[in-house]
C-alpha cells in the first residue's frame, strides 16, 4: 500500500509537470508562429494582400494559430503518456493471456478505421470552416468601419441579413462536421463495451477449461480497459486534428507564398542629388487584360515639383505605388537617385522616400509618436516646424498635451483635414530625397492647400529634394514646374501649367470644369 500510494504521488507530480511543459510549449508555438507570419505578412508586396485579403491575414494570425496551439498542447499531454500507457498495457495483458489479446486484433482495427472515416469526411468541413470565418470577419470588419455609412443610408437591416446568411452558413457548416466528429466519442465506447463484454466470455470458457485464473482475468480486463483508455485519449486527439491540419495547411500557405518583389543581395549606393526617372513604364495590375499605366516617360531632379492630374482611374496613385516599389513594373525602368529601384533593398529605397497616402492613416498613441514614425530621432524643434510648413501646429498647441496629446485609433479624435495634415507633418520630420504627397490636400480648403503649397516652396530642405503632387484641383498643381495628364494609364500631356493650358485637351477640360470662364 505504500509503494501504491508513492507510485501514486509520483504520477501526479509527472502529470502536474506534464500540463506545465506542454502550456508553455503550446504558448510558445503560438507566439512564434504570430512573431513569424506577421514578419512574412510585412514583407508582402501590394499583390499578394491583394489576392489573399485582409480578413483571411488576420484570421490566420489569430483563429488559425489558436487551433494548431489546442492541438500542441493536447499532443504534448497526451501522445506522451497514451503510447506509453498503451504498450505497457498491452505487454502486461499479454504477460496473463496470450489467447484472450487476439481480442484486440479485431477490436483496435475497427476503432482505427471509425477514427479515419470521421477525418475522411470531418477534414474537407474543417478546412471549408475556415474560409467561412474569413467571411465572417470580412463582413464583420467591413460592419465596424462602414458603420456611419450604413447608418447615413439606413442600410442596418441589409447588413445584419448579410452577416445572418454568412452566420448561418458558418453555423450549419460546424453542426454537421462536429456532427461527425461526436460520433467518435459513443463508437469508441461502444467499441470498448464490446470489448470488455469479448474478454468476459472467451475469459469466463478459458476460467471453465481451467486454463486461466479469475484474478488473471480481473487483471487482464484492468490492462484491456488501460489499453482502450489509451486509444480513447488518442481518439481525442485526431477530433482536434482536422481542424489544426486545415490551420496548417493554411498558414504554410502563407510561409509558402513568394513575394513578387525580390531584393537584391547587396543594395547600390545612392547618388547623393535627389532624381527620379521614369522611362517608357508599363504596368498590368495582376489578371488584367489592359495596362494600368502606358508608356510613361518624365524626369525629375533637386528642387523639382511634379504634378499628377487626371480623372478618376486614370493612374495616378498606381503611379506613386510603382516608386517605392510596392508593385514591380512589367516593362521600362525607373531610377531613384540614378539608380534602378530594382537595384536597391526595398528598405534602402523606402528610406529615400517619404509617402503621404492617399487615406490618412494615425496611430494609436501620442502626436510626437506619430510624427516621429519616419524619423525617430527627430527633435522636438523639427516636429514642431514640420506642423508650421503643414499648417497644423496651431491646433496641436490648442490639443490637451500638444505633442503628447492623445490620438484615438485611426484618429478618431481629428477633423479629416487635421489628420491629412498631421500625415503630411509626419513625412515632412523624415529627411528624404523625394517627398510624395498621394492626392493629400484634398480635405484642406483652398486658403490652408495654397499656404501649404508655399510653405513648400520656401523650405530650404524641401528645395534639396523633389516634391511629387497627386491632386484633382487645378489650384494644386498651377505651381509645379512639371505637371503630368494622365488618361486611361497614357500621359496625354507634360508641361508647366500656362503650356498645357493652351496645347492640352484633357488639361483644357478639367480646367472648364473646375473654374469659370475669364477665371483661368
Amino acid at each position: 500500500g505504500v509503494w501504491m500510494a508513492l507510485y501514486s504521488f509520483i504520477s501526479v507530480l509527472a502529470g502536474v509537470a506534464n500540463v506545465y511543459a506542454s502550456a508553455i510549449a503550446s504558448q510558445k508555438l503560438g507566439m512564434l508562429l504570430r512573431r513569424d507570419i506577421y514578419n512574412k505578412v510585412m514583407s508582402f508586396s501590394n499583390k499578394e494582400f491583394d489576392q489573399i485579403g485582409t480578413s483571411s491575414l488576420i484570421t490566420r494570425t489569430t483563429n488559425d494559430v489558436v487551433q494548431i496551439q489546442n492541438v500542441a498542447m493536447m499532443f504534448l499531454r497526451m501522445m506522451l503518456m497514451s503510447p506509453i500507457m498503451l504498450v505497457a498495457a498491452s505487454i502486461m495483458a499479454y504477460s496473463k493471456s496470450p489467447q484472450l489479446t487476439k481480442i484486440f486484433l479485431v477490436s483496435i482495427p475497427v476503432l482505427v478505421i471509425v477514427i479515419g472515416i470521421a477525418m475522411y469526411f470531418a477534414i474537407p468541413l474543417f478546412k471549408a470552416m475556415q474560409k467561412k470565418t474569413d467571411r465572417i470577419n470580412l463582413i464583420f470588419r467591413e460592419g465596424l468601419t462602414g458603420v456611419r455609412v450604413i447608418r447615413a443610408f439606413g442600410r442596418d437591416k441589409f447588413e445584419q441579413s448579410r452577416f445572418k446568411d454568412a452566420n448561418d452558413d458558418y453555423t450549419d457548416n460546424a453542426i454537421k462536421v462536429f456532427t461527425i466528429m461526436s460520433a467518435i466519442f459513443p463508437l469508441v465506447t461502444l467499441i470498448m463495451s464490446g470489448t470488455n463484454v469479448g474478454i468476459t466470455w472467451f475469459g469466463a470458457k478459458l476460467i471453465s477449461y481451467q486454463a486461466m485464473q479469475t484474478g488473471d482475468l480481473v487483471a487482464f480486463m484492468t490492462y484491456a480497459m488501460q489499453v482502450m483508455i489509451s486509444f480513447m485519449l488518442l481518439s481525442m486527439i485526431f477530433v482536434m486534428v482536422p481542424r489544426a491540419q486545415a490551420s496548417a495547411d493554411r498558414i504554410n500557405e502563407l510561409f509558402n507564398s513568394k513575394s513578387t518583389i525580390i531584393d537584391p543581395k547587396e543594395s547600390v549606393k545612392a547618388l547623393e542629388k535627389p532624381e527620379l526617372s521614369f522611362k517608357d513604364v508599363e504596368f498590368f495590375y495582376d489578371g488584367a487584360e489592359e495596362a494600368a499605366l502606358k508608356n510613361v516617360n518624365f524626369s525629375a531632379k533637386i528642387g523639382d515639383t511634379v504634378a499628377i492630374i487626371g480623372g478618376t482611374g486614370s493612374g495616378k496613385t498606381t503611379l506613386i505605388n510603382l516608386i517605392p516599389r510596392f508593385y514591380d513594373i512589367d516593362k521600362g525602368l525607373i531610377t531613384v537617385n540614378g539608380q534602378n529601384i530594382k537595384n536597391y533593398r526595398q528598405h534602402d529605397l523606402r528610406d529615400l522616400i517619404a509617402l503621404t497616402p492617399q487615406k490618412a492613416t494615425l496611430f494609436t498613441g501620442t502626436v510626437r509618436d506619430n510624427l516621429k514614425y519616419g524619423n525617430p530621432n527627430a527633435s522636438d524643434e523639427e516636429l514642431w516646424h514640420a506642423l508650421d510648413v503643414a499648417q497644423a501646429s496651431d491646433f496641436i498647441k490648442e490639443l490637451d498635451g500638444g505633442l503628447d496629446g492623445h490620438v484615438e485609433q485611426g484618429g478618431d479624435n481629428f477633423s479629416g483635414g487635421q489628420k491629412q495634415r498631421l500625415a503630411i507633418a509626419r513625412s515632412l520630420a523624415k529627411k528624404a530625397s523625394i517627398y510624395i504627397f498621394d492626392d493629400s490636400f484634398s480635405a484642406l480648403d483652398f486658403k490652408t492647400d495654397a499656404n501649404l503649397r508655399a510653405a513648400l516652396k520656401k523650405d530650404p530642405e524641401i528645395k534639396k529634394s523633389i516634391v511629387v503632387i497627386v491632386a484633382q484641383r487645378i489650384s494644386t498643381v498651377v505651381d509645379a514646374d512639371t505637371i503630368l495628364v494622365l488618361e486611361d494609364g497614357k500621359m496625354t500631356g507634360v508641361g508647366t501649367h500656362q503650356e498645357l493650358k493652351k496645347k492640352n485637351k484633357a488639361y483644357q477640360e478639367i480646367i472648364d470644369s473646375q473654374i469659370r470662364k475669364g477665371d483661368q
